[in-house]
């Protein structure tokens, strides 16, 4: 079965994200655009998830819980979960190796969590943009440790990428998906690194504004219409779209 997705969508929770970028919009959005499942992936903490996936199961839009990392390296990781459990576990270790620093609001912009009615619940005030004390190695085991999946984030990056800041892709990490950015020029990317040409390529938005969110444009090739069914064709490398 293949079905339209977007793994990088980013919430208010996110202090670069759109304030607009509530529950209901995102999962609106999604579902105006014609999109069959999505990715929430804010900054270093899946507490928008929860919401997101509510509000989900009411539109028959597919919402994977998710986060998008910072490791110790500087490196940006989509991190996949099967279940909201699982992704709050990893999360919990997440804060752990985060900085005691407080967000510069008036700075880098709020950090809001909502629930499932689009009503400010709360504010972390953790700096989320700021790299975890977690290396690739190990934010790689915890993840497959709870039956997730890592991919590692705009690759074509001149910043925050494994590219970017390591030069290569270190063969001792199960990598078998990169994501290129919604605008990245996957020839040209492949002409440069041709050691990438091993992996396949997914293109999400990494969406920040309602509009950033994809159109049916990139698309994985899926057994059974589930999270568990994504997460199996992403380990599986079922990617049918988006290169």
């Amino acid at each position: 079965m293949k079905i339209a997705i977007d793994f990088h969508i980013h919430t208010a929770l996110s202090p670069c994200g759109d304030e607009d970028m509530t529950p209901n919009n995102i999962i609106g959005m999604s579902v105006l655009k014609g999109l069959d499942a999505i990715a929430i992936t804010d900054h270093n903490t899946i507490e928008n998830c929860d919401a997101c996936m509510t509000v989900g199961l009411k539109h028959n839009l597919i919402v994977i819980p998710g986060m998008e990392l910072q490791t110790k390296e500087e490196v940006h990781l989509l991190c996949l979960f099967k279940n909201l459990s699982a992704a709050k576990e990893f999360q919990s270790k997440v804060y752990e190796k985060m900085s005691i620093k407080e967000n510069l609001s008036e700075l880098f912009g709020k950090q809001i969590i909502y629930d499932d009615k689009d009503q400010p619940v709360g504010e972390n005030r953790r700096m989320l943009i700021s790299s975890v004390n977690m290396s690739l190695e190990e934010a790689f085991r915890d993840v497959d440790l709870l039956e997730g999946v890592v991919i590692p984030a705009h690759v074509d990056k001149s910043s925050y990428s494994i590219i970017a800041n390591l030069g290569f892709i270190p063969p001792n990490l199960p990598i078998s998906i990169i994501e290129i950015s919604k605008n990245g020029n996957h020839g040209a990317l492949m002409e440069k690194f041709h050691f990438l040409q091993r992996y396949k390529s997914l293109r999400n938005s990494d969406a920040h504004y309602l509009h950033d969110i994809l159109e049916r444009e990139s698309f994985i090739e899926v057994e059974e219409k589930s999270i568990f069914g994504i997460l199996e064709a992403l380990k599986a490398g079922n990617i049918i779209g988006g290169s």
